[in-house]
């Protein structure tokens, strides 16, 4: 019996993806971030945007998670 070679696997090459494609994302997430921080560290405090409790109500425990005091 002859045995015959199985064929070599392809393996596709990895393309970078430009920069100028993820800056926009990058800096919509960065955004998107520095607004959650102000939300769960200091929103109900001196620079409250929000009257009320509703806000630190939602983020309660992520600011214990997070380490930020809150009473």
């Amino acid at each position: 019996m002859a045995q015959t070679a199985a064929p070599a696997a392809v393996i596709p090459a990895i393309t970078p993806i430009p920069l100028k494609a993820i800056a926009p994302w990058a800096a919509f997430f960065g955004i998107l971030m520095l607004i959650l921080l102000y939300f769960v560290g200091a929103e109900q405090g001196a620079t409250a945007l929000i009257s009320g409790e509703g806000v630190h109500e939602w983020v309660h425990d992520g600011r214990h998670l997070l380490g930020f005091p809150c009473h």
